[in-house]
């Protein structure tokens, strides 16, 4: 396949790539214990079929907020690690260890192409 110099191939296909963007805040009622759960979730994620990125990030304005953003492939790389033993196994290590329910969303990557 050419480029044919505006970000598509010759064959039409566009040469950019879409992410499906998931974030995960999570507020801790035992910071160490959530901190450890999430870590290893952390790295067992990236391992993951169609794991594009996953950060955990720590709240400078609110101690004990975590956050986690993913950036998946395909919806279908997203969906299916949600139903995944990985996923399973840190929303069941999370019990009693937050001091409520974690904030998940879905987000849709803007591009700077779509910026124009």
């Amino acid at each position: 396949m050419s480029d044919t110099g505006d970000g598509s191939t010759a064959d039409g296909e566009s040469g950019e790539v879409e992410l499906t963007v998931v974030t995960m805040r999570f507020d801790a009622a035992d910071e160490a214990a959530l901190l450890a759960v999430l870590s290893k979730y952390v790295v067992l994620t990236r391992m993951q079929d169609g794991c594009r990125n996953v950060d955990l990030c720590a709240s400078v304005t609110a101690p004990g907020r975590h956050l986690i953003v993913q950036k998946w492939e395909t919806p279908d790389h997203q969906r299916t690690h949600f139903d995944s033993e990985v996923m399973v196994a840190m929303a069941q290590s999370c019990a009693g260890i937050l001091s409520g329910p974690p904030d998940i969303d879905l987000w849709e990557a803007t591009s700077a192409h779509d910026l124009r």
